[in-house]
Parts: structure tokens; sequence; C-alpha cells
């Protein structure tokens, strides 16, 4: 068997994408994706204005009012990211005012509910976590 230089293992590492290793790209789209905005508006337009677990459009206002606490900036850059990277569509249609829907794509909805579960998660467990700080904190 050949050897192989640390340059051709890089190469390899890169065309398998393991997110484990240190040069994998795949490690920038985990971390894009894992934000705590980004979280919560992939998990607002996959559930709905009714939060009931169906996908549909909402315009900005809506998740706006679901997601309690985003700035208008931070909402938009959220938005115009997520755009960017294919999960989310934008649609404007001419009325008077414009009105500007996002929705989540195909490639959106195949990490929905991934990011939901994460969301379900940490609403369940938050409780239980605070009181293993809380132990931890006191015994150090």
């Amino acid at each position: 068997m050949a050897t192989t230089t640390a340059a051709q293992r890089k190469a390899a590492a890169k065309a398998h994408y393991n997110a484990f290793l240190a040069v994998c790209p795949s490690q920038q789209l985990l971390a894009q994706v894992s934000g705590k905005w980004v979280t919560l508006v992939l998990s607002a337009l996959g559930s709905g204005p009714e939060c009931d677990g169906e996908p549909r459009p909402m315009r900005y206002s809506q998740l706006a009012r679901v997601l309690a606490g985003v700035s208008p900036k931070m909402l938009s850059q959220t938005l115009r990211s997520l755009e960017r990277d294919g999960l989310v569509s934008r649609t404007a249609t001419a009325t008077v005012p414009v009105t500007v829907t996002y929705e989540l794509t195909d490639l959106g909805l195949s990490l929905h509910q991934t990011v939901r579960q994460l969301k379900i998660w940490s609403e369940t467990h938050r409780d239980a976590v605070a009181v293993h700080q809380a132990h931890f904190d006191a015994t150090r």
C-alpha cells in the first residue's frame, strides 16, 4: 500500500466530508445552521403561525411576533443568510404595500425536523440541565 502525504490526506478528507476533521468544509455549514436565530427561524417557518407542526409561508411580521426578542436587523440578516444557503425562499407579491413571504425550501424542510426536535428537547430538559449546572457549580 502506498503512503500518502498530509496534503493528500487533507484532500481526501474534504472529498468525504467528515465534520470531525478540522479541514472539512462541512464544519462551516454546521456552524451556520446551528446558530440560535437560524434554529428558531427554521423551527418557526416549519411550524406555521399556529405552531401546529405544518410548514407554511410566513410574512416577516409574523416571524417577528413568533420570535420574541429578535431584532429587526438580526431577523433580516438571518433570513437573507438562509435564502442564500437555499434553505428558505423569499416571495414578493406586487400589492400595496408589497407582501413578502418566507417559506422553507425542500432543502430547508430536510433540516426542519432535526431543528424542531432540538428546540423541543431544550424546552423539555431546560430545568434538568439547570439542576445539573447548579450541582456542578456548588461542588467546584
